[in-house]
């Protein structure tokens, strides 16, 4: 199914829920955002999010917003604006056109009039600075089941919280001397109602807004804020923040803000097996080198699946097949990488490669001279048309093609059989050689010249079929296997996650193989025939040294794992 015919077909309680806004005349239009912190690279869980609020944007002639919720100038980093806005392009580029709007959108762009909304509070009475630690504010909020205390500033006067507030924007107090809290309910059963804190100091410099504030807003205060200014009509979010609608509600019932408001909705976030999604976690991956940086195609980033050769529509496809619920659950990676199969065996080019190389010399063929056999691009694409590829003396096939005692389903090379070189020629082993220590290091084999095509003239079958490269003409490459970065399907359960890395999530080889992939564009993939789907390496490869990477095998090699 197409992603059009999917979008057509989707629904969902959220969708439902925007159709009945709309049938009701509660909104003029769908407006809605995706606002991630830029204190990290985005992940697997970030695309889900994406492609609802964009899909749902798309499917009612509306508009989405990439805003980034920037208040915490300790953490976030223009490195992570720049990859945020790429991924969020990549991900919807020709799926999504013009849904984007065409400015980005920054939270610390609304500071002062996030200044005045949080003066507003104080002047009413319903907010009030507060001297409070961290550690004593703890006690003070109390449990769910008892009302917590008062804050010793709770009931100061208006004019007298207004003085400190603007003493604190002005600089006069230390980190943590002082917080603007709001005025609500301290014995609410939701703690984050039980007056929590919209304002903290922090002297440090912004990313975007530079030195101009020492104060910042909390979160809380500020995305539902955000979210009006913008005239956002449908705020969605993950099932983490239920708990934060109150105030969300809070904030905007008790403020002069434009109608109709926002309204918040949340789903669960997707949970994928053998990955962890806490963005520190992962930062911890990258700090401690376990990986080699966020873009590693290991990482469950976009970044990394782009740079591995995912495809931004098979992770939409993924992402729009797990649905929208409110159920927590985990998500089978497999889904993810079946997509992939799923869409590059019907576009991806075949070649041939070997990346356990066995030499073989085919003794009946004249020294000194070769061919070229015609090659199929794609079986599944007869548009693909053909290639040639070179034939010769000097073969490498794959070191597990051959078996020098093989079992009685063994198809494939032996002493004295038969198989077939896919697109070449038939060929028999005549002899092995060995090194001192007993090692195969070449076969000795014959062709028959009449087989030409993979056909014989007289009707006989082979059950085996092998790929091959010519050996005169090969390119060596770096081929990089890349599987699954831990071994246990829900890692965070497991206790420390990081005793559950995979020590077999990345091997490095030298390949050999066909003269066409040495000049392989960057962005193209391409099946190694029975091995598995290829793109060259965006940051390492070139045509000189070409780098390739494994985005996924040709079948899922975890499946009989998990069955055990």
């Amino acid at each position: 199914m197409s992603e059009v015919e999917g979008n057509e077909a989707r629904k969902d309680f959220i969708r439902d829920r925007v159709q009945a806004d709309l049938a009701a005349g509660n909104y003029p239009g769908v407006v809605t955002r995706f606002p991630p912190e830029p204190n990290g690279y985005l992940h697997l869980g970030h695309a889900k999010s994406i492609c609802l609020n964009f899909g749902i944007a798309l499917e009612n002639g509306g508009v989405c917003n990439l805003r980034f919720d920037d208040t915490n100038p300790v953490k976030e980093d223009t490195e992570y604006v720049d990859s945020i806005t790429e991924d969020v392009k990549w991900l919807i580029d020709g799926w999504a056109d013009g849904v984007l709007a065409e400015k980005t959108f920054f939270a610390s762009d609304y500071f002062e009039q996030l200044y005045g909304y949080a003066v507003q509070l104080v002047k009413a009475g319903k907010a009030y600075v507060c001297e409070l630690t961290p550690e004593e504010w703890e006690n003070y909020r109390g449990v769910p089941e008892q009302p917590g205390k008062e804050s010793p500033g709770r009931n100061r006067s208006p004019e007298e919280n207004l003085d400190l507030f603007e003493r604190m924007r002005s600089g006069e107090f230390a980190d943590g001397e002082k917080t603007l809290r709001a005025k609500i309910d301290m014995a609410s059963p939701n703690l984050h109602m039980r007056d929590p804190v919209i304002y903290r100091i922090r002297h440090e410099e912004h990313h975007h807004a530079g030195d101009q504030w020492c104060i910042y807003p909390m979160y809380d205060f500020t995305h539902c804020l955000s979210d009006s200014i913008e005239g956002i009509s449908h705020s969605i979010c993950t099932l983490e923040f239920e708990v934060h609608r109150p105030l969300y509600d809070w904030v905007l019932d008790n403020l002069p803000v434009p109608q109709p408001r926002p309204h918040q909705h949340e789903f669960s976030r997707l949970n994928p097996t053998f990955m962890v999604m806490s963005k520190r976690k992962l930062l911890q991956l990258v700090e401690d080198k376990h990986v080699n940086g966020w873009d590693d195609p290991r990482m469950p980033t976009i970044a990394g699946y782009r740079r591995r050769g995912f495809t931004a529509s098979a992770i939409r496809n993924f992402c729009q097949g797990v649905g929208v619920t409110k159920y927590k659950a985990v998500t089978d990676v497999g889904l993810l990488e079946n997509a992939i199969r799923e869409e590059l065996n019907k576009t991806a080019e075949r070649r041939c490669a070997v990346l356990d190389p066995l030499e073989v010399i085919i003794e009946n063929y004249p020294e000194g001279e070769s061919e070229e056999v015609d090659a199929v691009n794609n079986p599944e694409d007869e548009t693909a048309g053909k290639r040639k590829v070179p034939f010769g003396r000097r073969l490498f096939i794959e070191r597990g093609d051959f078996m020098e005692d093989p079992p009685k389903k063994f198809f494939r090379l032996g002493p004295g059989r038969e198989v077939r070189l896919r697109y070449a020629y038939f060929i028999t082993c005549q002899s092995v050689e060995k090194d001192a220590e007993g090692n195969i290091t070449r076969l000795i084999c014959t062709y028959d010249p009449e087989t030409r095509g993979g056909h014989a003239p007289d009707g006989r079958k082979v059950k085996g079929t092998i790929h091959w490269v010519s050996a005169d003409h090969a390119v060596d490459a770096e081929v990089r296997l890349y599987d699954r970065l831990f071994t246990e399907p829900e890692p965070d359960a497991a206790g420390d996650f990081l005793e559950c890395l995979n020590p077999d999530s990345l091997n490095v080889v030298t390949g050999k193989l066909e003269p066409s992939l040495g000049e392989l564009p960057i962005g193209q993939r391409v099946q190694f025939e029975r091995l598995g789907y290829f793109t060259p390496d965006a940051k390492g490869s070139t045509t000189d040294k070409p780098v390739f990477n494994r985005i996924v095998g040709l079948r899922d090699s975890w499946a009989k794992i998990a069955k055990k």
